[in-house]
């Protein structure tokens, strides 16, 4: 198979790309584009390390053909604030204690977002959902869906 040139839309900037057609998302970011926040793990869609969103949706960039999400709207951690600035989400996970080795904590922080953005108020059953494939080794989980909920919480207080 022959190389495409593709464009894809990354945290609000377009990017040309060459791939080869079963280059997967993950390696795009890491590799060409140099985002490295999107965790390289399992690479068989088993631990959610990989997150990012596409139009809105958390997504396994792992098992993401980078040709599939040409016109698509793609978000990785990046896009978010940083240590100077955080991101509500972000600032949530700190306050809560939620982040321990922090290897997981990229990919959880998107589903988490994916979910605040579509449902606002979520129920503790949707946080739990919308975490269900993210995987961490440190935290039990109680603390993440805790920093969920308190950034719901101060959204609906904004």
């Amino acid at each position: 198979m022959s190389d495409q040139i593709i464009h894809l839309k990354v945290n609000g900037t377009l990017h040309t790309v060459t791939v080869v057609p079963q280059r997967m998302l993950l390696e795009v970011l890491r590799e060409q584009l140099g985002l490295t926040g999107t965790k390289r793990a399992c690479r068989v869609g088993d631990c959610g390390a990989c997150t990012v969103i596409i139009d809105g949706k958390a997504v396994l960039s792992c098992l993401t053909l980078a040709v599939e999400v040409q016109g698509k709207e793609i978000v990785t951690i990046e896009a978010l604030g940083d240590g100077d600035c955080p991101d509500p989400i972000q600032q949530s996970f700190v306050d809560c204690g939620a982040v321990q080795c922090g290897f997981c904590t990229p990919g959880m922080i998107l589903s988490a977002k994916a979910l605040l953005d579509e449902k606002p108020h979520p129920e503790r059953a949707d946080v739990q959902r919308a975490i269900a494939g993210n995987l961490c080794r440190c935290t039990g989980y109680a603390k993440i869906v805790e920093a969920i909920e308190l950034t719901a919480a101060k959204k609906a207080n904004a």
